[in-house]
């Protein structure tokens, strides 16, 4: 089925009080849990999170080829010898290093791994995902303990330090119903809304734009 694109256009506001929004530029498409009807639910949110990113490189003409499925993105760990065998056809979950190796092997992508020892520090890296988003533009998968999110930008006042994070969710399991799916599921989350985990250690997988196409 069609997937949603863009999902956060026409989002409210952040709250952020004289913030200035840095965002992810181009298009992507929203890959979430059950999509397809694969039932992925509990374990496949990285790989759907690596699905978004590898549709901005598609839709951004970088590749012609489709986000990889989870079968492909397991047999393709398995092959780099980073997986077991048994991996293939498995419900087990993957992180921001292993999204590395999948955007190297399959779109020759590189990318830079932030790395966050608490939750709670996770406002400190404002200044870098500004960067990242100027600079480069694509989305982020964030990485924490079993869970994944993608990031699509941040607003941030860098006088106060106050920071909002733009969060595509792709735990949602419903329909592409973009009024469903806009504030829950997409929209700005202050670093203390309990969706980072105030003591878990988190990876934030940040591609970088091919130089040459």
């Amino acid at each position: 089925g069609a997937r949603l694109r863009n999902t956060h256009l026409g989002l409210p506001p952040s709250h952020v009080a004289g913030g200035q929004q840095f965002l992810v530029q181009g298009d992507y498409e929203y890959y979430h849990y059950m999509q397809d009807r694969f039932d992925d639910k509990g374990w496949g949110c990285a790989y759907r999170s690596l699905q978004t990113l590898c549709s901005w490189f598609k839709l951004q003409h970088y590749t012609s080829a489709a986000p990889p499925t989870h079968r492909r993105i397991q047999e393709t760990l398995v092959a780099l010898g980073d997986k077991e065998p048994s991996f293939v056809g498995s419900s087990q979950w993957i992180g921001a290093i292993e999204l590395s190796y999948i955007l190297d092997e399959l779109l020759g992508v590189a990318c830079k791994v932030l790395t966050v020892n608490t939750g709670a520090e996770m406002p400190s890296m404002a200044r870098q995902l500004a960067h990242h988003f100027t600079t480069q533009g694509t989305p982020v998968m964030i990485g924490g303990g079993v869970l994944a999110y993608t990031l699509l930008g941040i607003d941030w006042n860098e006088k106060t330090g106050d920071c909002a994070f733009l969060i595509l969710d792709p735990h949602y399991t419903g329909s592409e119903d973009l009024k469903a799916i806009q504030g829950r599921w997409c929209g700005w989350k202050k670093g203390d809304s309990g969706l980072f985990v105030q003591t878990a250690f988190y990876n934030l997988l940040c591609p970088q734009r091919p130089t040459a196409v």
